[in-house]
């Protein structure tokens, strides 16, 4: 029988995550440090940073292998707050496909999507997306956000748990209120097609 490739996710705090296959190691916005969180110390074929603020582009904390990977990168180009930019510049949601999974990652998204905006976040079957506000976009938004892209799962981001995160930004709660499908890992990884249609909670890998 024909197994497809195993896609591992690893969620390493903040807004850092790391998806694994055989053929490639991907970062996503790699935190140079932030409370309540332990130093990255990781490894990755290819690293996505969505802007350059210092929890999010943290090159210096991956160690880069030299091997050619055959990810496919869209890049949606939005802001980081809602004043297109003014308040805190650009941000970029990365789409990857990897294995045959279509993975986004928000980055700090600071506003609602626009419907061409939203339209090229269609077919995921995974979406990362920031929940704490403040920063970020909100509770409310973000769930208005996984209504206009119905991804299969949603793991939500970016959010404060006991002494991990920042503290001006909210608990994921609000987030989860929203949803009547939320399930609960034991651990702050997964394998991409063990849950369906949900929100995921992930194991917060905090200290």
């Amino acid at each position: 029988a024909f197994m497809s490739e195993e896609v591992r996710i690893i969620w390493h705090g903040h807004s850092c995550f790391e998806i694994n296959t055989k053929d490639a190691v991907i970062v996503f916005d790699p935190y140079q440090e932030v409370p309540g969180y332990k130093l990255l110390e990781l490894e990755a074929d290819l690293v996505l940073v969505s802007h350059e603020h210092n929890d999010h582009n943290a090159l210096s904390r991956v160690k880069l292998t030299s091997r050619k990977v055959d990810v496919d990168v869209e890049v949606v180009d939005v802001f980081h707050d809602p004043e297109e930019g003014k308040l805190r510049g650009q941000n970029k949601n990365h789409i990857v496909t990897v294995a045959g999974k279509r993975i986004a990652h928000c980055g700090d998204l600071g506003h609602p999507l626009s419907d061409e905006q939203a339209a090229q976040l269609q077919d995921l079957d995974l979406l990362l997306i920031p929940v704490g506000g403040h920063y970020t976009i909100d509770a409310d938004t973000a769930a208005g956000i996984v209504r206009q892209t119905k991804p299969d799962v949603v793991v939500p981001m970016h959010y404060r748990e006991g002494e991990a995160g920042f503290d001006v930004i909210s608990t994921v709660q609000p987030f989860l209120d929203h949803f009547d499908k939320v399930e609960r890992a034991e651990e702050s990884s997964f394998t991409l097609g063990d849950y369906h249609d949900c929100v995921l909670v992930l194991k917060n890998p905090k200290l």
